[in-house]
């Protein structure tokens, strides 16, 4: 099955080309979109943990914060719905963008979809940083969802299209790299804007969400469009031209007619969000969401959404919560380049394996310390055990942004062949965007509820996930996309069952392969992994 944004061979060999300066800064340039991502999830739990915002928005909460209004437990403080739809109110509208991003990302390309990204990202800034009210605040979040969802819809696809074979991985996680980068700028921002006299130091943190909204336009203006997108929509020449450029090579044939065919391919399919339910591509699709509904219950953006505000719960200062949010948030970003250096050495299934076994043991641990020391009505955490938990974080975080953070985004955009990638890839923004949403709108009630009981919540759902790659899901490390059929989902005990009826309404696409390799179709030459 011929596919797109790769370079490689359909007999496994790598096409000629360069890792090129274009390549490179076209990456990460549209990675900026990551940026905007992560400090928008930043930002946010600095915000809600600071008085004087509170105070204008969320009266209510300040009160019990400041103990001028009894509570009946120290984990339901912050325990307020208005509050958490001020987080979770970006999450829906990102979720609502993505159909719209879909429809402009594969009608008029990926660069058009980052650059309405960027102009809503702007909107959303002016709203945030200027609210005078609930209902300003809220729309301008609403507006910065509208960016994160053409966003997320956009730069994955991007990245995997533009970057040669043995780098897609690293490349790819600059994506996720850049939302690290982003939730430990935020955490800087709120740790320096919560001292400034005068109560406004919260304008400046939302206000300052300019800077990467403003790099993820220009980027937008100055990188190239993907050849696969070009190809897709008939400007072929065009497309060949800027395979040269991206490969820095004249020798693009083999590769140019490798994504020729797999737009011909691609355009067999009339209706790609009902080709994307047919048996063929139900390996993809359950692998897609299943990874993004895992990435949201590792509990990480419980975290990162609220880090300032669990670390207030707990019992630290609010200058150390936000200090403490700054320390995970730099071992959020360190850990990244961790995964973009080992993801196409170690490969995808080993380092979520093993960050399994590291997440479960650490939220396992927090749970106990907090049951014991954490009480309704007192919060004993000395400062020994209080560094000892930001410690069991910081590995919790580690683990997570090597494993799940990155790879909850590279696999599926690996994964789908080039006729249902761009579905593929809403679907997979959806389900990332509605857990998100689940758990941002959740959260703090759930605290309230569960106490230190959240932890082994969330280290509960870690245990299954690690099953589930465990048995279902194949390696695909250093894979040509347009092989992935042949060389890993035919290959694999479970999902080769579903490959018997590789065709597209009736024309078969691999007969030719099949009748070289001489098997019928139909018969499954592969064996169990």
């Amino acid at each position: 099955m011929a596919g797109g944004g790769f370079a490689a061979s359909s007999a496994g060999q790598e096409f000629e080309a360069k890792i090129t300066p274009i390549v490179i800064i076209s990456c990460i340039m549209a990675a900026t979109g990551g940026l905007m991502f992560g400090y928008d999830v930043g930002v946010s739990g600095g915000v809600t943990s600071m008085s004087p915002f509170l105070k204008k928005f969320f009266p209510v909460v300040y009160r019990r914060t400041q103990e001028l209004e009894g509570i009946n437990s120290n984990y339901c403080k912050y325990d307020n719905q208005g509050l958490q739809l001020f987080t979770s109110s970006l999450y829906l509208a990102g979720l609502t963008a993505t159909f719209a991003a879909s429809y402009t990302t594969r009608k008029f390309g990926r660069r058009p979809s980052m650059l309405i990204a960027g102009v809503f990202f702007i909107i959303g800034t002016i709203l945030n940083g200027a609210a005078q009210d609930i209902a300003m605040l809220i729309i301008g979040r609403i507006a910065l969802g509208c960016g994160v969802g053409f966003a997320n819809q956009a730069v994955p696809l991007f990245l995997s299209e533009i970057a040669p074979t043995r780098i897609r991985g690293g490349l790819n996680i600059l994506f996720q790299l850049n939302i690290t980068i982003g939730i430990l700028f935020a955490s800087l921002v709120n740790y320096g804007t919560n001292k400034i006299a005068g109560g406004w130091g919260w304008r400046v943190s939302l206000g300052l969400a300019g800077l990467p909204a403003g790099l993820l336009t220009l980027g937008a203006l100055l990188v190239v469009e993907t050849p696969n997108s070009l190809v897709e929509r008939g400007l072929l020449e065009e497309g060949k031209a800027v395979l040269r450029r991206i490969r820095g090579t004249d020798n693009v044939e083999p590769e140019f007619l490798e994504l020729v065919e797999a737009s011909r391919i691609a355009k067999e399919v009339k209706h790609p969000f009902r080709n994307l339910l047919k048996r063929r591509n139900r390996p993809q699709l359950i692998i897609a969401v299943a990874l993004q509904i895992f990435q949201q219950f590792t509990g990480i953006n419980a975290i990162m959404f609220y880090a300032p505000v669990l670390f207030n719960t707990l019992g630290f200062g609010s200058d150390a919560a936000l200090y403490s949010a700054v320390i995970t948030g730099a071992v959020n970003v360190l850990s990244t380049v961790v995964s973009i250096y080992s993801v196409d050495k170690v490969g995808r299934r080993m380092l979520l394996l093993q960050a399994g076994v590291q997440m479960f043991l650490s939220q396992v641990v927090i749970a106990v310390i907090l049951g014991i020391k954490v009480k309704d009505h007192s919060d004993d955490l000395h400062q020994g055990f209080a560094i000892f938990v930001v410690v069991l974080i910081c590995t919790y975080v580690a683990a997570f942004a090597w494993s799940w953070g990155p790879l909850g985004w590279l696999i599926p955009s690996e994964t789908f062949p080039l006729e249902t990638r761009s579905a593929g890839q809403s679907v997979t923004v959806c389900t990332n965007l509605l857990f998100t949403f689940v758990i941002a709108q959740g959260f703090l009630s759930m605290l309230c509820h569960f106490k230190f009981g959240i932890f082994l919540f969330f280290s509960g759902w870690v245990l299954i996930m690690s099953f589930f790659v465990l048995f279902l899901l194949p390696e695909t490390k250093n894979i040509p996309i347009e092989e992935m059929t042949e060389r890993v989902w035919k290959q694999h005990w479970l999902w080769k069952r579903f490959m018997d009826d590789y065709h597209i309404e009736g024309n078969q696409i691999a007969g030719d392969d099949l009748k070289k390799n001489g098997h019928a179709n139909g018969f499954d030459p592969v064996s169990q992994l």
